[in-house]
Protein backbone atom coordinates (compact mmCIF):
# COMPACT_ATOMS: atom_id res chain seq x y z
CA UNK A 1 0.00 0.00 0.00
CA UNK A 2 1.15 3.28 -1.21
CA UNK A 3 2.11 5.91 1.81
CA UNK A 4 0.06 8.95 1.93
CA UNK A 5 2.00 12.21 2.29
CA UNK A 6 1.86 14.21 6.39
CA UNK A 7 0.60 17.16 5.75
CA UNK A 8 1.99 19.94 7.63
CA UNK A 9 1.06 23.33 6.47
CA UNK A 10 1.02 25.04 9.70
CA UNK A 11 2.59 24.70 13.21
CA UNK A 12 -0.75 23.26 14.74
CA UNK A 13 -0.87 20.36 12.04
CA UNK A 14 3.43 19.76 13.51
CA UNK A 15 1.73 19.69 17.29
CA UNK A 16 -1.33 17.20 16.06
CA UNK A 17 1.58 14.90 14.42
CA UNK A 18 3.83 14.97 17.75
CA UNK A 19 0.77 14.41 19.90
CA UNK A 20 0.20 11.12 17.65
CA UNK A 21 3.98 10.03 18.10
CA UNK A 22 3.75 11.09 21.90
CA UNK A 23 0.62 8.64 22.09
CA UNK A 24 2.17 5.97 20.41
CA UNK A 25 5.72 5.86 22.05
CA UNK A 26 3.30 6.14 25.37
CA UNK A 27 1.27 3.21 24.69
CA UNK A 28 4.22 1.45 23.48
CA UNK A 29 5.92 1.61 26.15
CA UNK A 30 2.90 0.18 28.58
CA UNK A 31 2.52 -2.55 26.44
CA UNK A 32 6.27 -3.94 26.55
CA UNK A 33 6.57 -3.79 30.14
CA UNK A 34 2.93 -5.70 31.10
CA UNK A 35 4.57 -8.71 29.03
CA UNK A 36 8.05 -7.95 30.54
CA UNK A 37 6.00 -8.11 33.85
CA UNK A 38 4.33 -11.49 32.59
CA UNK A 39 7.08 -13.39 32.12
CA UNK A 40 8.03 -16.13 34.91
CA UNK A 41 11.06 -15.54 37.19
CA UNK A 42 10.42 -18.37 40.01
CA UNK A 43 12.30 -21.65 40.05
CA UNK A 44 9.02 -23.51 41.23
CA UNK A 45 7.40 -22.29 38.07
CA UNK A 46 8.13 -25.33 35.52
CA UNK A 47 10.37 -23.97 33.55
CA UNK A 48 13.87 -26.18 32.58
CA UNK A 49 17.15 -23.95 32.81
CA UNK A 50 17.55 -23.87 29.17
CA UNK A 51 14.29 -22.27 29.36
CA UNK A 52 14.35 -20.08 32.49
CA UNK A 53 17.80 -18.73 30.87
CA UNK A 54 16.20 -17.47 27.53
CA UNK A 55 13.34 -16.02 29.48
CA UNK A 56 15.66 -13.90 31.61
CA UNK A 57 17.31 -12.73 28.69
CA UNK A 58 14.12 -11.93 26.85
CA UNK A 59 13.40 -10.24 30.48
CA UNK A 60 16.43 -8.17 30.03
CA UNK A 61 15.94 -7.70 26.20
CA UNK A 62 12.36 -6.65 26.70
CA UNK A 63 13.33 -3.87 29.44
CA UNK A 64 15.83 -2.42 27.64
CA UNK A 65 13.61 -2.03 24.79
CA UNK A 66 10.59 -0.44 27.03
CA UNK A 67 13.16 1.85 28.13
CA UNK A 68 14.52 3.15 25.20
CA UNK A 69 10.48 3.52 24.35
CA UNK A 70 10.85 6.31 27.42
CA UNK A 71 13.88 7.66 25.73
CA UNK A 72 11.92 8.18 22.13
CA UNK A 73 8.93 9.68 24.80
CA UNK A 74 11.48 12.36 26.01
CA UNK A 75 12.30 13.20 22.77
CA UNK A 76 9.52 13.83 21.32
CA UNK A 77 8.57 15.95 24.15
CA UNK A 78 11.25 18.06 23.37
CA UNK A 79 10.69 18.27 19.79
CA UNK A 80 7.17 19.81 20.89
CA UNK A 81 8.54 22.33 23.96
CA UNK A 82 10.77 23.65 20.98
CA UNK A 83 8.56 24.43 18.91
CA UNK A 84 6.10 25.85 21.81
CA UNK A 85 3.46 23.46 22.21
CA UNK A 86 2.56 21.81 25.05
CA UNK A 87 3.60 18.08 26.04
CA UNK A 88 1.27 15.84 26.57
CA UNK A 89 1.44 12.36 28.68
CA UNK A 90 -2.57 11.81 27.93
CA UNK A 91 -3.72 8.50 26.54
CA UNK A 92 -6.71 6.36 26.17
CA UNK A 93 -7.36 3.17 28.36
CA UNK A 94 -5.99 -0.03 27.41
CA UNK A 95 -8.22 -2.25 24.94
CA UNK A 96 -8.60 0.38 22.01
CA UNK A 97 -6.93 2.71 19.57
CA UNK A 98 -6.98 6.13 20.31
CA UNK A 99 -9.07 9.05 19.07
CA UNK A 100 -5.83 10.69 17.85
CA UNK A 101 -3.91 7.76 15.91
CA UNK A 102 -5.10 6.07 12.30
CA UNK A 103 -7.57 2.98 13.12
CA UNK A 104 -4.76 0.81 11.59
CA UNK A 105 -2.91 1.47 15.13
CA UNK A 106 -4.41 -0.55 17.39
CA UNK A 107 -2.80 -1.42 21.63
CA UNK A 108 -3.63 -3.80 23.85
CA UNK A 109 -2.60 -5.73 27.14
CA UNK A 110 -0.62 -8.83 26.27
CA UNK A 111 1.12 -11.05 28.66
CA UNK A 112 4.35 -12.45 26.44
CA UNK A 113 3.38 -14.89 23.40
CA UNK A 114 2.62 -15.42 20.40
CA UNK A 115 0.34 -12.77 19.56
CA UNK A 116 2.14 -10.03 21.59
CA UNK A 117 5.27 -10.77 19.44
CA UNK A 118 3.29 -10.76 16.66
CA UNK A 119 2.03 -7.57 17.46
CA UNK A 120 4.97 -5.69 18.58
CA UNK A 121 6.72 -6.95 15.33
CA UNK A 122 3.81 -5.57 13.63
CA UNK A 123 4.57 -2.01 15.50
CA UNK A 124 8.15 -1.89 15.06
CA UNK A 125 8.18 -3.40 11.58
CA UNK A 126 10.41 -1.06 8.83
CA UNK A 127 8.95 1.03 6.07
CA UNK A 128 8.16 -1.56 2.84
CA UNK A 129 8.22 -4.01 4.85
CA UNK A 130 5.09 -6.20 4.90
CA UNK A 131 3.50 -7.84 8.06
CA UNK A 132 0.49 -9.26 9.77
CA UNK A 133 -0.95 -8.15 13.08
CA UNK A 134 -2.22 -10.21 15.64
CA UNK A 135 -5.45 -11.96 14.77
CA UNK A 136 -7.01 -9.69 17.87
CA UNK A 137 -6.15 -6.51 16.14
CA UNK A 138 -8.63 -5.52 13.63
CA UNK A 139 -8.96 -1.93 12.19
CA UNK A 140 -12.76 -0.84 13.44
CA UNK A 141 -12.45 1.66 10.32
CA UNK A 142 -11.32 2.79 7.32
CA UNK A 143 -8.16 5.22 7.05
CA UNK A 144 -8.55 8.81 6.98
CA UNK A 145 -8.65 11.02 3.98
CA UNK A 146 -5.86 13.17 2.87
CA UNK A 147 -5.21 15.99 4.49
CA UNK A 148 -5.57 18.60 1.84
CA UNK A 149 -3.29 21.55 1.58
CA UNK A 150 -5.89 24.14 2.16
CA UNK A 151 -6.78 22.52 5.30
CA UNK A 152 -6.19 25.16 8.45
CA UNK A 153 -7.89 23.02 10.99
CA UNK A 154 -5.70 20.13 12.05
CA UNK A 155 -7.34 16.51 11.83
CA UNK A 156 -6.11 12.92 12.13
CA UNK A 157 -3.85 12.00 9.32
CA UNK A 158 -3.16 8.35 7.98
CA UNK A 159 0.30 6.62 8.04
CA UNK A 160 1.18 3.05 7.49
CA UNK A 161 4.13 2.78 10.22
CA UNK A 162 5.93 4.82 12.84
CA UNK A 163 8.85 5.27 10.72
CA UNK A 164 6.40 6.76 8.15
CA UNK A 165 4.80 9.11 10.76
CA UNK A 166 8.44 10.40 11.94
CA UNK A 167 9.69 10.94 8.46
CA UNK A 168 6.24 12.93 8.34
CA UNK A 169 7.41 14.98 10.89
CA UNK A 170 10.91 15.47 9.87
CA UNK A 171 9.47 16.61 6.49
CA UNK A 172 6.92 18.86 8.18
CA UNK A 173 9.84 20.46 10.50
CA UNK A 174 12.22 21.32 7.43
CA UNK A 175 9.27 22.95 5.52
CA UNK A 176 7.72 25.27 8.43
CA UNK A 177 11.54 26.04 9.05
CA UNK A 178 11.43 27.39 5.56
CA UNK A 179 8.49 29.15 6.01
CA UNK A 180 8.74 30.83 9.31
CA UNK A 181 12.05 30.97 9.82
CA UNK A 182 14.32 28.96 12.44
CA UNK A 183 13.77 31.59 15.08
CA UNK A 184 9.99 31.84 14.91
CA UNK A 185 9.54 28.16 14.32
CA UNK A 186 11.78 27.03 17.65
CA UNK A 187 10.30 29.71 19.78
CA UNK A 188 10.29 27.42 22.89
CA UNK A 189 12.45 27.80 26.15
CA UNK A 190 15.58 26.47 26.32
CA UNK A 191 15.67 25.65 29.75
CA UNK A 192 12.49 23.70 29.29
CA UNK A 193 14.55 20.88 27.48
CA UNK A 194 15.30 17.24 28.85
CA UNK A 195 18.90 17.37 28.81
CA UNK A 196 21.39 14.43 28.42
CA UNK A 197 23.11 15.66 31.73
CA UNK A 198 20.26 16.70 33.69
CA UNK A 199 18.91 12.95 32.84
CA UNK A 200 22.20 11.28 32.77
CA UNK A 201 21.34 10.03 29.92
CA UNK A 202 23.78 10.30 27.17
CA UNK A 203 21.37 9.72 23.74
CA UNK A 204 19.02 12.23 25.29
CA UNK A 205 18.71 15.61 22.93
CA UNK A 206 18.29 19.06 23.47
CA UNK A 207 15.97 20.48 20.69
CA UNK A 208 16.81 24.62 20.39
CA UNK A 209 16.88 24.23 16.17
CA UNK A 210 16.33 22.25 12.97
CA UNK A 211 19.43 20.46 13.21
CA UNK A 212 18.97 19.00 16.97
CA UNK A 213 15.26 18.23 15.89
CA UNK A 214 16.46 15.93 12.81
CA UNK A 215 18.83 14.31 15.21
CA UNK A 216 16.23 13.45 18.08
CA UNK A 217 13.70 12.20 15.36
CA UNK A 218 16.86 9.61 13.62
CA UNK A 219 17.48 8.49 17.23
CA UNK A 220 13.75 7.28 17.30
CA UNK A 221 13.79 5.35 13.62
CA UNK A 222 17.25 4.22 13.92
CA UNK A 223 16.72 2.73 17.78
CA UNK A 224 12.86 1.01 16.44
CA UNK A 225 13.18 -0.23 13.13
CA UNK A 226 17.17 0.39 12.07
CA UNK A 227 19.66 2.54 10.77
CA UNK A 228 17.26 3.45 7.68
CA UNK A 229 16.75 0.08 6.56
CA UNK A 230 19.53 -1.80 8.92
CA UNK A 231 16.52 -3.72 11.44
CA UNK A 232 19.23 -6.63 13.40
CA UNK A 233 20.41 -4.09 16.07
CA UNK A 234 17.12 -2.23 16.34
CA UNK A 235 13.73 -2.90 18.24
CA UNK A 236 12.22 -5.06 15.11
CA UNK A 237 15.90 -7.24 15.16
CA UNK A 238 15.83 -8.17 18.57
CA UNK A 239 12.11 -9.04 19.00
CA UNK A 240 12.60 -11.26 15.70
CA UNK A 241 15.54 -12.82 17.52
CA UNK A 242 13.52 -13.33 20.46
CA UNK A 243 10.74 -14.49 17.74
CA UNK A 244 12.68 -16.83 16.89
CA UNK A 245 14.37 -18.75 20.20
CA UNK A 246 10.54 -18.60 21.34
CA UNK A 247 9.63 -21.08 17.95
CA UNK A 248 12.77 -23.32 18.90
CA UNK A 249 11.84 -24.22 22.33
CA UNK A 250 8.42 -24.31 21.83
CA UNK A 251 9.25 -27.25 18.44
CA UNK A 252 11.20 -28.69 21.59
CA UNK A 253 8.78 -28.89 24.03
CA UNK A 254 5.00 -27.41 22.66
CA UNK A 255 3.62 -26.99 26.36
CA UNK A 256 6.59 -24.60 27.07
CA UNK A 257 4.76 -21.30 28.43
CA UNK A 258 7.02 -18.64 29.92
CA UNK A 259 4.21 -16.11 30.93
CA UNK A 260 2.16 -15.93 33.71
CA UNK A 261 -1.73 -16.33 33.26
CA UNK A 262 -1.98 -12.17 33.70
CA UNK A 263 -5.38 -10.12 32.99
CA UNK A 264 -5.33 -7.04 33.19
CA UNK A 265 -6.71 -5.39 36.72
CA UNK A 266 -8.53 -2.86 36.52
CA UNK A 267 -9.68 -1.05 39.78
CA UNK A 268 -13.26 0.18 38.39
CA UNK A 269 -14.56 0.62 34.91
CA UNK A 270 -12.46 3.11 32.47
CA UNK A 271 -14.08 6.42 31.82
CA UNK A 272 -13.52 5.97 28.41
CA UNK A 273 -14.26 2.40 27.58
CA UNK A 274 -17.73 1.35 27.05
CA UNK A 275 -17.60 -2.79 27.16
CA UNK A 276 -17.07 -3.88 31.06
CA UNK A 277 -13.76 -4.78 31.76
CA UNK A 278 -12.32 -7.46 34.55
CA UNK A 279 -11.66 -6.69 37.78
CA UNK A 280 -9.94 -8.03 40.23
CA UNK A 281 -11.86 -9.60 43.21
CA UNK A 282 -9.44 -10.84 45.26
CA UNK A 283 -9.54 -7.70 48.11
CA UNK A 284 -5.43 -8.29 48.27
CA UNK A 285 -4.54 -8.52 44.57
CA UNK A 286 -6.92 -5.55 44.20
CA UNK A 287 -4.87 -3.01 46.51
CA UNK A 288 -1.66 -3.86 45.31
CA UNK A 289 -3.35 -2.66 41.53
CA UNK A 290 -4.87 -0.21 42.59
CA UNK A 291 -1.17 1.01 44.35
CA UNK A 292 0.42 0.69 40.53
CA UNK A 293 -1.95 2.99 38.99
CA UNK A 294 -1.40 5.27 41.75
CA UNK A 295 2.19 5.13 41.20
CA UNK A 296 1.63 5.29 37.42
CA UNK A 297 -0.29 8.66 37.79
CA UNK A 298 2.39 10.19 40.04
CA UNK A 299 4.92 9.53 37.75
CA UNK A 300 2.86 11.04 34.86
CA UNK A 301 2.15 14.21 37.00
CA UNK A 302 5.93 14.55 37.80
CA UNK A 303 6.66 14.46 34.27
CA UNK A 304 4.34 16.64 33.27
CA UNK A 305 5.45 19.36 35.76
CA UNK A 306 9.22 18.30 34.44
CA UNK A 307 7.89 19.22 30.48
CA UNK A 308 5.93 22.03 31.28
CA UNK A 309 7.69 23.57 34.23
CA UNK A 310 8.03 27.38 34.92
CA UNK A 311 10.71 29.34 37.76
CA UNK A 312 11.73 26.04 38.99
CA UNK A 313 15.08 25.83 40.96
CA UNK A 314 17.65 23.34 39.57
CA UNK A 315 16.90 21.55 42.53
CA UNK A 316 13.82 21.25 42.22
CA UNK A 317 13.99 19.91 38.70
CA UNK A 318 16.65 17.25 39.80
CA UNK A 319 14.40 16.34 42.60
CA UNK A 320 11.63 16.05 39.20
CA UNK A 321 13.91 13.73 37.23
CA UNK A 322 15.05 11.75 40.95
CA UNK A 323 11.56 10.86 41.33
CA UNK A 324 10.18 9.68 37.59
CA UNK A 325 13.59 7.18 38.05
CA UNK A 326 12.65 6.38 41.56
CA UNK A 327 9.16 5.67 41.10
CA UNK A 328 9.98 3.56 37.77
CA UNK A 329 12.45 1.20 39.02
CA UNK A 330 11.80 1.61 43.06
CA UNK A 331 8.03 1.53 42.34
CA UNK A 332 6.80 0.26 39.67
CA UNK A 333 8.35 -2.48 38.48
CA UNK A 334 8.57 -4.12 42.11
CA UNK A 335 4.68 -3.65 41.94
CA UNK A 336 3.97 -4.41 38.61
CA UNK A 337 6.05 -7.91 38.72
CA UNK A 338 4.56 -9.17 42.27
CA UNK A 339 0.65 -8.18 40.86
CA UNK A 340 1.71 -11.15 38.30
CA UNK A 341 1.51 -13.62 40.91
CA UNK A 342 -1.32 -12.31 42.50
CA UNK A 343 -4.86 -14.49 41.07
CA UNK A 344 -7.46 -12.55 40.22
CA UNK A 345 -10.35 -14.20 42.17
CA UNK A 346 -13.02 -17.14 41.56
CA UNK A 347 -14.62 -15.36 38.18
CA UNK A 348 -11.33 -15.53 36.52
CA UNK A 349 -10.29 -19.37 37.95
CA UNK A 350 -6.06 -19.71 37.26
CA UNK A 351 -5.48 -16.00 36.25
CA UNK A 352 -2.89 -13.63 37.91
CA UNK A 353 -3.47 -9.71 37.67
CA UNK A 354 -1.57 -7.50 35.43
CA UNK A 355 -0.49 -3.77 35.41
CA UNK A 356 -3.74 -2.20 33.75
CA UNK A 357 -1.56 1.16 33.25
CA UNK A 358 -5.00 2.78 34.13
CA UNK A 359 -6.15 6.54 32.91
CA UNK A 360 -8.71 7.78 35.59
CA UNK A 361 -9.06 11.40 34.02
CA UNK A 362 -7.26 13.24 31.61
CA UNK A 363 -3.81 14.06 32.68
CA UNK A 364 -3.37 17.73 32.17
CA UNK A 365 -0.92 20.05 33.01
CA UNK A 366 -0.72 22.17 36.35
CA UNK A 367 -1.35 25.28 36.95
CA UNK A 368 1.77 27.63 35.82
CA UNK A 369 2.31 28.90 39.16
CA UNK A 370 5.33 26.75 40.71
CA UNK A 371 4.44 27.23 44.59
CA UNK A 372 0.80 25.77 43.90
CA UNK A 373 1.93 22.73 41.33
CA UNK A 374 4.47 22.02 44.08
CA UNK A 375 1.55 21.42 46.92
CA UNK A 376 -0.50 18.89 44.72
CA UNK A 377 2.50 16.89 43.71
CA UNK A 378 4.24 16.90 47.65
CA UNK A 379 0.30 15.78 48.23
CA UNK A 380 -0.04 13.06 45.85
CA UNK A 381 3.08 11.71 46.83
CA UNK A 382 2.40 11.73 50.48
CA UNK A 383 -0.61 9.28 49.35
CA UNK A 384 1.22 7.15 47.52
CA UNK A 385 3.77 6.96 50.47
CA UNK A 386 0.95 6.59 52.97
CA UNK A 387 -0.67 3.70 51.19
CA UNK A 388 2.29 1.74 49.90
CA UNK A 389 2.96 1.49 53.84
CA UNK A 390 -0.12 0.29 55.12
CA UNK A 391 -0.18 -2.32 52.08
CA UNK A 392 2.69 -3.59 53.25
CA UNK A 393 1.85 -4.32 56.67
CA UNK A 394 -0.88 -7.12 55.62
CA UNK A 395 -0.71 -10.59 56.14
CA UNK A 396 0.20 -11.90 52.63
CA UNK A 397 1.52 -9.02 50.70
CA UNK A 398 4.44 -9.86 48.70
CA UNK A 399 7.91 -8.40 50.01
CA UNK A 400 8.27 -6.48 46.38
CA UNK A 401 5.74 -3.96 48.09
CA UNK A 402 7.68 -3.56 51.03
CA UNK A 403 10.82 -2.23 48.35
CA UNK A 404 8.05 -0.21 46.75
CA UNK A 405 6.76 1.66 50.22
CA UNK A 406 10.70 2.54 50.88
CA UNK A 407 11.17 4.23 47.70
CA UNK A 408 7.43 6.05 48.23
CA UNK A 409 8.55 7.16 51.27
CA UNK A 410 11.91 8.50 50.04
CA UNK A 411 10.18 10.45 47.52
CA UNK A 412 7.75 12.04 49.22
CA UNK A 413 10.14 13.49 52.12
CA UNK A 414 12.00 14.79 48.77
CA UNK A 415 9.05 16.67 47.52
CA UNK A 416 7.81 17.62 50.81
CA UNK A 417 11.25 19.65 51.44
CA UNK A 418 9.91 21.72 48.76
CA UNK A 419 7.20 22.53 50.29
CA UNK A 420 6.39 25.07 53.47
CA UNK A 421 5.93 23.39 56.48
CA UNK A 422 2.58 24.84 57.18
CA UNK A 423 1.27 23.29 53.55
CA UNK A 424 2.67 19.83 53.68
CA UNK A 425 0.09 17.24 53.56
CA UNK A 426 -0.42 16.28 57.47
Amino acid sequence: MAETRLVVEHREQLWSLLVEAAQIEHMIMCQYLYACFSLKTEPDEGLTAQQADAVARWQETLTGIAIEEMLHLALVMNVMTAIGAAPTLSRPNFPRHSVFLPPGVEFALLPFGVDSLTHFLYLERPEGMERVDAAEFVPAAPPPEPVGPAEVMPRLQGFLTVGHLYRGIEQGLSDLTSQLGEPVLFVGEPRAQATPERFRWPQLIAVTDLASALAALDEIIEQGEGARGDWRPAHYGRFFDIWNEYQELREQNPSFEPARPVMPAFTQQPYDIDEAVTQPTEPLTRQVAELFNLGYEVLLQVLTRFFTHTDETDEQLDALVQAAFGIMGGVLKPIGTALTRLPMGPGNPGRTAGAAFQMYYQMGNFVPWRHAAWVLLSERAAVLSRRCAECAMQDGVPEEVSAAAAAAAAISEQFAGHVPQDLRPA
